[in-house]
């Protein structure tokens, strides 16, 4: 029987990771001692039970390095939440109700097939899709844990396995609108099987560029990509939540001056005056702030 992996890693909390939108393959273990999870990445998988500061990682032999790097663990986020500035009343409230949530190191394909199925959907209902599309389709796997059990997992289909679906197959997943984006997706990814290499070499900026010429690919899924699969930790991805935000909190310091704007190019100024001061890491406050929004402020009202 093997050792479990020990990783200490500050700053770090499973839960609010889990629920800052970003991953949707992290999930509690239905059955497991309270603060224990599940994760799977391609054709890997662990269990991680957390105690503090205190990882244990159970996880086939060899993968602790991957894992660390998938979460992202050799990061100062305590440098990040120091950055916040004192000006900033709500950010810093945001920031320290979101001090343990890191942004995972995700793979580019999958988040651009999860992104595109984000479009109008709650997070349920993604975090569903996600599991039916690589049930359906992704490979067959089997986990050897420390204990000796055997977890039979599905990894996210690549563009190939995902292509043996139609489109007429992707909307009867309940997937609408979207099941031609993912088609076209993995025909593109199929037909230029260098892409998504290239796509990791490139900086933010080339990186927006090539994902927003993809097929139903926007400004908001292209950053979402950026942040989440390509670890553009600068990327600032605008949706509901992050618009309302901006609106409730920062357009009433300036109102006039935004309020010159056309309505499309608001959230940019707002984005650019409060947050471009946190240079190479926009995005971690963006995850502040959606998290607080979400969970916490709303868990208030309800």
């Amino acid at each position: 029987m093997k050792p479990m992996e020990i990783l200490n890693i500050p700053y770090f909390d499973l839960a609010q990771t889990a629920q800052s939108g970003q991953c949707f393959r992290l999930d509690r273990l239905p059955s497991g001692p309270p603060g224990a999870w599940r994760l799977i990445s391609g054709r890997r998988y662990a269990e991680i039970r957390q105690e503090q500061n205190t990882f244990f990682l159970d996880c086939p032999p060899g993968d602790l390095a991957f894992w660390r790097h998938y979460l992202d663990a050799d990061t100062d986020y305590g440098a990040f939440l120091s950055a916040v500035r004192p000006d900033d009343p709500y950010l810093r409230e945001a920031a320290a109700a979101g001090r343990g949530i890191r942004i995972l190191r995700q793979d580019p394909w999958e988040m651009i097939i999860t992104f595109l199925i984000s479009q109008q959907k709650t997070i349920p209902a993604i975090r569903s899709a996600v599991e039916t599309l690589s049930s359906l389709y992704g490979t067959a796997f089997t986990a050897v844990l420390e204990d000796g059990r055997r977890e039979l997992c599905h990894a996210f289909p690549t563009p190939a396995e995902l292509s043996r679906a139609s489109e007429a197959d992707l909307r009867a997943l309940k997937l609408g609108y979207r099941a031609a984006y993912l088609e076209q997706a993995c025909r593109f990814f199929c037909g230029h099987p260098g892409a998504l290499c290239e796509l990791g070499r490139m900086d933010r900026s080339q990186a927006m560029e090539f994902l927003t010429s993809l097929y139903g690919v926007g400004v908001k899924v292209a950053s979402c990509v950026c942040l989440y699969g390509l670890h553009h930790i600068d990327a600032f991805p605008v949706d509901t939540w992050i618009r309302r935000i901006l609106m409730e909190q920062y357009y009433p310091r300036h109102p006039r001056r935004y309020g010159r704007l056309p309505e499309s190019r608001r959230a940019e100024a707002i984005i650019r005056d409060f947050f471009g001061c946190y240079d190479g890491f926009a995005g971690v406050m963006q995850q502040y702030i959606f998290y607080y929004e979400r969970v916490v402020r709303r868990g208030r009202k309800t």
